[in-house]
């Protein structure tokens, strides 16, 4: 069985519609899906009874914190997506991001960019907004080549697209989380830079919040990577996860349904549902 726990669909930063992305995990046999939007489940509801030939979904979100001045992304698998504490939280994290937004559109208006924000919302669609729709923005008016670019110049680490200050705190997204009867999930801790000291740091904070899983893989990745997560999982005792990370088709290294497999040994997080 393939579990694929972290998706993403139009409902916040990827390309495909919530139907369009279950359609896709059926044609590449995944068994379990989570759609982990950006602090949204507004997918879900989009999806109505349609059925999905061989798929399980999962609820989930995706939610936005800081640690120590960085962003850090706490997943919520099995989650209730009407658990009110939940929808209280979203509100939270939804206007931080049109909080966020305006700031980093005011920055770019400020080197001459026109309408930043105007474009930025028609590209979300009534989204949740994310700095890949400003750089969809970026390419689309010839400021940059691609993301690649559009995140070294002006939207990656302590460029001037890294907002931070607006999040709600680790410890509030995850007793939001588990509020709503989910597994707090650690997300794609090597995209973080840190040392292995600092993730350690980082993890055991996560562990004092009530976090309860690490996600060992994330999209495909080198089997020294896996390792060390694994140990640093087997260490503090957390359980493993994993997923594509999928936003968009055409990215070999995030395809829904494809990335590096979970390693035997540890304890797999939809074990304990």
């Amino acid at each position: 069985m393939i579990f694929d726990l972290h998706t993403h669909s139009t409902a916040s930063d990827g390309s495909l519609t919530p139907a369009e992305l279950l359609n896709r995990a059926a044609e590449n046999d995944v068994s379990y899906l989570s759609m982990t939007d950006h602090d949204t489940v507004d997918g879900y509801a989009t999806l109505g009874g349609q059925s999905f030939p061989g798929v399980t979904v999962i609820p989930g979100i995706e939610l936005s914190t800081t640690w120590a001045g960085r962003n850090i992304h706490v997943v919520g698998l099995n989650i209730d997506p009407e658990n009110s504490d939940l929808a209280a939280g979203i509100r939270l994290q939804q206007l931080a991001r049109q909080q966020r937004a305006e700031k980093i559109a005011a920055r770019l208006a400020k080197k001459g960019m026109e309408n930043p924000l105007e474009k930025v919302q028609q590209l979300a669609n009534g989204g949740s907004i994310g700095r890949p729709h400003f750089a969809q923005y970026l390419v689309e008016e010839g400021i940059v080549r691609d993301f690649r670019q559009a995140f070294q110049k002006y939207l990656g680490n302590g460029k001037l697209g890294d907002v931070r200050q607006f999040w709600s705190p680790l410890e509030d997204v995850i007793e939001w989380i588990r509020a709503a009867g989910g597994t707090a999930v650690l997300a794609h801790p090597a995209h973080y830079k840190l040392t292995n000291t600092r993730l350690r740091s980082l993890s055991e904070d996560f562990i004092a919040a009530g976090g309860q899983a690490l996600e060992v893989v994330s999209g495909i990745q080198t089997k020294q990577l896996t390792d060390k997560l694994l140990r640093l999982c087997d260490d503090l005792r957390l359980m493993a996860s994993c997923g594509s990370d999928f936003h968009a088709p055409g990215k070999s290294w995030s395809e829904v349904g494809k990335f590096t497999p979970l390693p035997p040994g540890c304890r797999p997080v939809w074990e304990s549902w």
